[in-house]
């Protein structure tokens, strides 16, 4: 997959998260990526290859930021 994600942009992850939503919004990138739970707020950080592995889709761009 191209990367085609950036700061800021919605992604949407394989695998929900446990409450319930499986859309994210990246707010860190670098070696690490930061992303926050669209739902509940809860912020992951995974490496790049594991996050290119997890990622489904890129949504677009966040709103309001």
């Amino acid at each position: 997959m191209k990367n085609n994600y950036k700061l800021g942009s919605l992604v949407v992850m394989k695998k929900a998260h446990p409450c319930g939503s499986n859309e994210w919004k990246i707010i860190r990138m670098g070696v690490d990526i930061k992303i926050k739970c669209i739902k509940c707020g809860r912020e992951v950080m995974l490496d790049r290859l594991e996050f290119e592995k997890k990622l489904k889709k890129v949504i677009g761009e966040a709103d309001g930021e």
